[in-house]
């Protein structure tokens, strides 16, 4: 009975075609600001905060808080699963497209730093093939390096011991703002960004936080981790 009184629940809450778009535009795996959402689903911010309420306490939703910003996504991949289930019995539900972004160069958007770490394109895919390869498993924030990561890493010239012993967090997700996905943040990441600066991988654009790849870096960057630049 209790089963069967969640299930009631959960199809209640995607029985609104304003959750129900929301949770559709995070079907792709990113998360989202409440004002992304609102827009998609073409209701008032005050009605989004609602909803988005509801589906985090159906545990349908995470929220990610980012600094002052809050991002949501999918909680699970169950839960993608059920959205693409329904979605093949019924039409998907109808979601407005959300207006081009501007006044971010692509440069920008691609590769920069993050404090001490990479960030952008670049970044996220760097870590979905590491998580790809077996070099490190991803939970949410929490990212661990694997025994094929460590002795990877190491090759590639990073003093794994010294990094664990620093007076920080060895590695953890960081929310990527413009891929709405996580990068590798923590000691890790600032001693990954070390190597590939120093191995002139990436450089430093002047007086900006972006990061040129260079040539050798695309070679680099296919032939240590597979990453398809």
């Amino acid at each position: 009975m209790e089963s069967a009184t969640h299930i009631a629940r959960a199809a209640a809450l995607l029985g609104d075609p304003a959750r129900a778009a929301m949770l559709w535009l995070l079907i792709d795996g990113r998360a989202r600001p409440a004002g992304e959402l609102a827009f998609a689903a073409n209701v008032s911010a005050q009605s989004a905060s609602g909803h988005l309420a509801k589906l985090v306490e159906a545990e349908l939703l995470h929220v990610e808080t980012q600094g002052r910003h809050r991002y949501y996504r999918l909680s699970s991949h169950a839960v993608a699963h059920a959205l693409e289930s329904l979605a093949s019995l019924a039409p998907r539900p109808a979601v407005r497209p959300l207006p081009a972004s501007r006044g971010t160069p692509e440069s920008m958007r691609y590769a920069r730093t993050c404090y001490d770490h990479l960030a952008g394109e670049l970044a996220v895919n760097l870590l979905a093939q590491a998580e790809k390869k077996g070099l490190v498993t991803c939970n949410e924030k929490a990212i661990a390096l694997t025994a094929k990561g460590e002795k990877a890493f190491r090759q590639f010239g990073m003093d794994i011991d010294a990094l664990r012993s620093a007076k920080r967090q060895f590695a953890c997700g960081c929310l990527d703002w413009s891929e709405r996905r996580f990068h590798l943040g923590g000691a890790l990441g600032a001693a990954l960004l070390a190597q590939l600066l120093d191995r002139r991988w990436l450089l430093k654009v002047q007086k900006t936080r972006v990061l040129q790849l260079t040539p050798q870096g695309r070679q680099g960057l296919r032939e240590t981790f597979g990453l398809p630049v």
